[in-house]
């Protein structure tokens, strides 16, 4: 198996694949068989004549055609395996097999295998010309075996070319044989792939209808919801707002059933993505509270909410399948009871570190499922009790839509049912906890309040500020632009990408709303030239996308992409209105009191309303101070420390102190760890909800695997960028710390600030004195009998980077406080080329005295503006130990 996985991985294209397959095949069926004749018919030799040398030739033959196998195969020439062992086959396995058992009966199986093997496994014409070599070579075996007979025990001639071209018309028929039933598996082949071509070319087909059905359905639908909620806000009369409300419902009917045949097609053909991501429980509570109470209300039934209050606050998995799958639960209890009762349970179980099992439970007074309909409750088209059912909406795609996202989440749904009764549908999920945080008491009837407050209310008016809206249907535009006419905000329209890249040259805007299917430029290449447009007025301006394409594989999509927000078609106006509050300055904005709307105010978070144009972000062991980081915005990814009692966070849950005691224990390990992709990529998705771009300053890539790592994470995002510092602790966040107050000073050019810093590292001094070996060696990084030597002659080393390495710069001899002296000494010999304006003291294990009288030293040979004395990480505590220390600064 190892030997064909080879094989799969090395070949040039499929045929080669096959043919180094079959070839193997053919080998392991043959060649042993081909031994065992030469080993009888050797040791048959070596009882009369005393010669044994055939089994050597066979061996021989058999451990070349091994090796050209591997050799063919790492080469890229797989299909040219065939043809060499050919030649062996026909020049001397063959002629040898016959020469030991001369020439009769067996002469001609030998000739079949030669054939079979050339037949079977050469393709093109070669296998003619080896097939008539085989044949000149059989004359040959025969014409040599008829002279070497005496003449009294010779055969007649005619007796010999019988033979041989019996001999001949058995391969013949044997080729054309092989050759017809290559044919037809050659032809069923070719059908099968044209039929398989065909279904995929029809699955991409229905694909791309279901996709551009979503896009066209929505937008004539987001016209009708838009301005029948114009119709609703204002005061009309009562049989006119019963009117637009039984729209408004028929509207979202509609939609559902949209959303429910595209997932449908999206599960079938194997595009449905699971995206994950931290979400906040509470939110999504009260999310699916406010759609389903004005449901359950307007039937009469009465809705209750259980939620475990040991509930993590925040939970990681996709938040958009899980809300549907509940909300899909809940719309068909609501469907099938027609009176009584319906309740939503939520409750958790801790199963490993950081994972909980949540099961959400719903239970109805409903009509109930008979006993033998529920096997076939989650076929898709499937309505159970149709004759019964036959006067309620829907398709019987949501309970299959259900199980399958319940799957692809990696849980388990199951369901209870008493026919006429009720019935119980138990869903669970395991997730990772954020955090240690809890929901605590979850309060539903505040958010029933809210729920059925269903006036709209202007929020907020901003007559200064200057929004455009990009859209390529005239209708949408005029739907939007209602929609915030009571902002009073200024508001400009493009039809094209074209257009909006004009308006944007001319004009600055506090937001722009982009659709996303647009002709000619779509909106995400319009975003792009927006960001990069010379001399574009609108370079850090937050864009929102608008799009028909919902799920929350679009979501990553437009995230990665560089938007600042996401609105599903059709657009709600409070949606609309609170995503343009988020986003617009607050010296611009002026806030409405009045009723209350009903929303969460969890839902919008003002502080949040404008990203930064860049975001500088790096990793915990560049030992930057507390204080400089908050000051300058600087966002920290945690490495993890590994010890024997388990994984640590790097400065959150392991304190470098705390290591340095953990480590007197002298049987103690411990070592640091990078994050993973996952680890940046969720750290990157993160920060780019407050950011448009991010530049992450990494340790150098040739002492960790963090550079690469965030590297690989990057990928996934239009606008991050991952820059080598070609240092460690706080040499890597003297960069991060320069980078910073340039992209403080509104610097949106990412590739320029990258750039620079890169073209910076080679001006950073990083340098620590080890105080002593023990744990350089306890890390594997220094030989046993080195850290003896190094402790016997009182041997410092220096560390110091290079070409982004940690390597030994030099070594001081003698007691601590003389090795110190020397080590400050040395590092500031040169003061005329040192910039003065910061100096970083990074230690671990020392004293406040020691630490002042570092200081002194140092600031007696140059004199820095700026001194910061900064413990160092635990990732970089447990490598040097306590007593050590380092001058971290720039150079002029």
């Amino acid at each position: 198996m190892k030997l064909l996985s080879f094989v799969n991985n090395g070949a040039t294209d499929e045929r080669d694949v096959k043919d180094a397959k079959h070839f193997l095949i053919f080998s392991l069926m043959t060649l042993p068989a081909m031994f065992i004749y030469f080993f009888v018919a050797d040791i048959w030799r070596y009882v009369h004549t005393g010669k044994d040398y055939y089994t050597f030739v066979m061996i021989f033959v058999m451990v070349a055609a091994a090796l050209l196998t591997f050799i063919g195969v790492y080469r890229k020439r797989a299909g040219h395996i065939p043809i060499v062992v050919s030649f062996l086959l026909v020049l001397f396995v063959i002629p040898a097999c016959v020469s030991v058992g001369n020439v009769g009966l067996g002469t001609t199986i030998w000739f079949v295998v030669g054939v079979l093997y050339i037949v079977t496994l050469v393709r093109g014409r070669m296998k003619y010309v080896l097939f008539m070599l085989e044949a000149v070579t059989a004359a040959l075996l025969y014409l040599n075996y008829y002279m070497s007979l005496e003449t009294a025990v010779k055969p007649k001639v005619i007796e010999c070319v019988a033979a041989y071209l019996a001999s001949f018309m058995v391969c013949v028929i044997i080729i054309l044989m092989v050759q017809y039933e290559i044919r037809i598996q050659t032809v069923v082949a070719k059908k099968a792939e044209e039929q398989r071509e065909e279904i995929e070319e029809l699955n991409r087909a229905q694909n791309r209808f279901f996709s551009s059905m979503s896009h066209e359905i929505r937008t004539p639908i987001n016209t009708i919801i838009g301005l029948n909620e114009m119709i609703l806000r204002e005061d009309v009369s009562k049989e006119v707002a019963e009117d637009a409300k039984n729209i408004q419902s028929a509207s979202r009917m509609l939609l559902s059933l949209i959303n429910d045949i595209l997932d449908m097609s999206k599960m079938e053909s194997g595009k449905m993505e699971i995206i994950r991501a931290p979400y906040d429980t509470s939110k999504m509570l009260s999310e699916i509270v406010n759609m389903i109470w004005g449901r359950a209300t307007e039937k009469g039934l009465k809705f209750s909410i259980d939620v475990d209050p040991t509930l993590p606050a925040q939970l990681f998995s996709d938040e958009v399948r899980i809300k549907q799958i509940l909300i899909n639960l809940l719309n068909n209890s609501v469907k099938y009871t027609p009176e009584g009762s319906i309740s939503l349970g939520i409750h958790c179980r801790k199963t490993d570190k950081g994972k909980v099992l949540v099961t959400y439970q719903v239970e109805d007074t409903g009509m109930g499922i008979r006993k033998e309909s529920i096997p076939h409750l989650f076929d898709a088209f499937q309505r159970v009790d149709e004759k019964k059912n036959r006067f309620i909406e829907g398709t019987g795609l949501g309970l299959s839509i259900v199980k399958q996202l319940v799957e692809l989440l990696g849980g388990e749904i199951s369901v209870s049912s008493v026919y006429t009764k009720g019935s119980t549908f138990v869903v669970s999920i395991e997730q990772e906890a954020v955090d240690d945080t809890m929901i605590g008491k979850f309060d539903p009837e505040k958010l029933r309040e809210n729920a059925t407050k269903k006036r709209y209310h202007q929020k907020f008016e901003a007559p200064e500020a200057e929004v455009l809206i990009v859209d390529d249907n005239s209708a949408n535009l005029l739907v939007e632009t209602k929609l915030l006419r009571d902002t009073k905000v200024k508001i400009d329209t493009a039809e094209s990408g074209k257009d909006c890249l004009r308006l944007t040259l001319e004009k600055h805007y506090d937001a722009i709303f982009m659709d996303h299917m647009m002709p000619e430029m779509d909106g995400v290449e319009c975003l792009h030239e927006i960001r990069e447009q010379v001399g574009g007025a609108c370079h850090a301006t937050p864009v929102v996308v608008l799009t028909a394409n919902a799920g929350s594989e679009n979501q990553a999509l437009y995230r990665s992409a560089g938007f600042d927000g996401y609105l599903v078609k059709p657009v709600e106006g409070n949606a609309l209105e609170e995503m343009l509050l988020s986003l617009l300055p607050a010296e611009k904005v002026e806030e409405k009191e009045g009723e209350d709307t009903g929303f969460d105010s969890d839902i919008v978070v003002r502080e949040m309303r404008r990203k930064v144009p860049i975001l500088i972000t790096t990793d915990s062991v560049s030992d930057i101070p507390k204080e400089v980081v908050d000051e300058l915005r600087i966002q920290v990814l945690p490495y993890r420390v590994i010890t024997k009692e388990g994984v640590f966070t790097d400065g959150i849950e392991a304190k470098g102190d705390v290591v340095l005691r953990y480590m007197e224990d002298i049987n103690a390990t411990a070592k640091s760890e990078a994050p993973d992709v996952a680890d940046y990529e969720a750290f990157f998705a993160k920060g780019l909800d407050g950011a448009q771009h991010i530049l992450h300053i990494a340790m150098a890539k040739k002492s960790s695997k963090g550079f690469a790592n965030a590297s690989e994470a990057a990928l996934s995002f239009y606008n991050v960028r991952v820059v080598d510092s070609g240092h460690l602790s706080s040499g890597m966040g003297l960069l991060a710390m320069e980078a910073a107050m340039i992209a403080g000073k509104n610097r949106s050019d990412t590739e320029k600030i990258g750039k620079y810093i890169e073209s910076r590292r080679n001006k950073i001094q990083t340098s620590f004195i080890v105080d002593s070996t023990e744990y350089l060696c306890r890390g594997g990084r220094l030989s046993p009998n080195i850290h003896k030597l190094c402790v016997a002659f009182m041997v410092h080393p220096v560390i110091v980077m290079k070409n982004s390495s940690m390597t030994v710069g030099s070594v001081i001899f003698g007691n601590r406080m003389k090795a110190r002296s020397s080590y400050i000494k040395s590092t500031l010999s040169q003061p005329g080329t040192i910039d003065t304006s910061t100096l970083f003291i990074t230690y671990a294990g020392m004293t406040k005295d020691e630490l002042e009288d570092v200081k002194r030293q140092a600031l007696s040979l140059v004199k820095f503006e700026k001194v910061y004395m900064q413990k160092a990480s635990p990732a970089i505590s447990i490598n040097c130990g306590p007593g050590s220390f380092g001058l971290l600064f720039a150079r002029k």
